[in-house]
This record gives structure tokens, C-alpha cells and sequence, in this order.
């Protein structure tokens, strides 16, 4: 991403009009996907932050609460209730960590194994309905984590 300095009396004053915000772009963005999802989710009892700790726990089962706020920006008061309502479910399992009473781990059941293989189904699903190819997600995706990256840094948050 180019860095240029610009003046303030250099940018025009549509530059204001909340149709042109590149942050709310994203913003109505999230919010289709978080509507598109919401279907496919209802399914299965999940809300959508509850598919991404899923999603994590797919890629690596036997995650600590903070490993797992950490891979989907979520905090530890935000993931417990979250974490219970997946355990109560049948998805997923906590037990203290033996060696670190202060951790607890989070595992999958075999019914949250079984799940993954209806994720296909949901990511498909999603493909059509956003009209993007495989290749223009992966593009619109690592822009999207160049940017988030370079926010964060800027913030001094990474």
C-alpha cells in the first residue's frame, strides 16, 4: 500500500461522503457475510463467532482460550460464554490444563470432528453467494490482511 502524505485542503470534500469510506466498505461487507453465513449456521446451532473458533480448532485441535482469542481477535470474556455454549452443544470440550492450572484447553469432540466435513458444504455455499472465484478471494483476502496488518502496526497493536 502507497503512502502519501496528502494535505488536508488537497482532498476534495466527497472524500467525506460515507459512500467513499474504504471502512465501511469492509464494515457492510462483514455484515453481508455475517447475513449470508446466518442460514447455513442456524443449521447446526452455531453463530458465526462459533464456527470461527470451529474453523481454528479444525486447523488445530487442542488450542488454550488465549491461543484461541488470539487466532480469531476474540478476548477471553467474550470466548467463555461462547466456548460453554459449544460445549453444551456437543462440539467441543474444556478441561484445566495439568500443568498450568490457569489454562484451560479446548478440544473437539467427535461430533465437532464430524462437522467439518459439512464446512465444505457452508464454504461453497458462501462462494456462490459473495459471485467470487477461488482466486479472487484469495486476492480480496491477503489485501484485506495487508491491510488489518498494516493498521495494527500502525496502532502499534502488532
Amino acid at each position: 500500500m502507497a503512502n502519501k502524505a496528502a494535505h488536508i485542503h488537497d482532498i476534495p470534500e466527497e472524500a467525506l461522503a460515507l459512500g467513499k469510506q474504504l471502512c465501511f466498505a469492509v464494515y457492510s461487507a462483514a455484515h453481508a457475510f455475517n447475513r449470508a453465513y446466518k442460514p447455513l449456521l442456524d443449521r447446526f446451532g452455531l453463530t458465526y463467532p462459533q464456527y470461527l473458533v470451529l474453523l481454528a480448532l479444525w486447523q488445530q485441535d487442542e488450542m488454550t482460550v488465549k491461543r484461541i482469542g488470539e487466532e480469531i481477535g476474540l478476548d477471553s470474556g467474550t470466548l467463555s460464554p461462547l466456548l460453554k455454549r459449544l460445549e453444551a452443544a456437543g462440539y467441543v470440550g474444556r478441561q484445566r490444563d495439568p500443568g498450568d492450572e490457569r489454562q484451560v484447553i479446548v478440544r473437539l469432540t467427535d461430533k465437532g470432528r464430524d462437522l467439518k466435513g459439512e464446512a465444505f458444504g457452508i464454504l461453497m455455499d458462501i462462494g456462490k453467494a459473495s459471485g467470487c472465484s477461488l482466486e479472487d478471494a484469495g486476492e480480496i483476502r491477503e489485501t484485506l490482511h495487508q491491510l488489518t496488518r498494516q493498521l495494527n502496526t500502525s496502532h502499534g497493536t502488532d
